[in-house]
């Protein structure tokens, strides 16, 4: 079965010049101008791979990503007409997995859509990581907290995993950054502290009295879940 990639984006043109690029690379692409639509199709034909304008009719692309977060943590690329670091940071808040500024060259969307396929399937073979009633599945693409199923973007549960494969050790915002290979993290150092930040919300983890992740002031971050419960499955 081919991957689908959903582009949400009222610019007709564009929308062409995706979809005959794209296809080149054996990608099933559908279009859609309005967002209403494409919260539709996402409803009934769950795409592998969301394109995702901001400026948008109706509703911005920061409330389509939203409304997407509710349903599904589909991997999303957020188009940037202005690419300025606010707009990267609201949307990342809003769930977002990548972005990139217009104007672009197709061939760094596809690389940029590549890394993250890739990324997803890649840890398919590798075992869960269980910290007490913390369980990360690679394979599944799942994180579980008291049973619980709890939806990470893809950007979150990869920088978790990083940080709950190296558990008590220390580690920087720069190697945090050159452990993924998604985000253009030179563009502003807020980045990880914005993924930072929601991976506790989702965790209900008090940044003031940690029980997963602990700040080290002027540092990084460290995973400090009961080494003694931790083991892998």
């Amino acid at each position: 079965m081919s991957t689908q990639i959903l582009v949400i984006d009222d610019d007709v043109d564009l929308n062409g010049l995706l979809t005959d690029y794209l296809s080149g690379f054996s990608y099933e692409v559908v279009t859609v101008v309005h967002p209403a639509e494409g919260l539709r199709l996402i409803k009934s034909r769950p795409p592998d791979l969301v394109i995702l304008d901001i400026m948008l009719p109706d509703m911005d692309g920061f409330e389509v990503c939203r409304e997407i977060r509710k349903m599904s943590d589909v991997p999303i690329i957020m188009l940037t007409a202005r690419g300025e670091v606010t707009d990267r940071i609201v949307g990342l808040e809003m769930g977002a997995d990548d972005y990139l500024p217009k104007p672009f060259e197709p061939r760094e969307l596809q690389a940029r859509i590549h890394s993250i396929l890739r990324r997803l399937q890649s840890g398919r073979s590798d075992s869960r990581l269980v910290f007490g009633t913390l369980v990360l599945d690679p394979g599944r693409h799942t994180v579980c907290l008291d049973s619980r199923s709890i939806d990470l973007t893809t950007m979150e549960f990869e920088v978790l995993s990083i940080l709950m494969n190296r558990p008590g050790i220390l580690m920087t915002r720069d190697r945090i950054m050159n452990n993924t290979h998604n985000l253009d993290w030179n563009s502003f150092n807020r980045t990880v502290d914005v993924i930072i930040s929601r991976i506790r919300q989702k965790l209900n983890d008090d940044p003031k009295n940690p029980q997963w992740i602990k700040t080290i002031w002027g540092s990084g971050y460290k995973f400090i879940g009961d080494e003694t419960d931790a083991h892998t499955i």
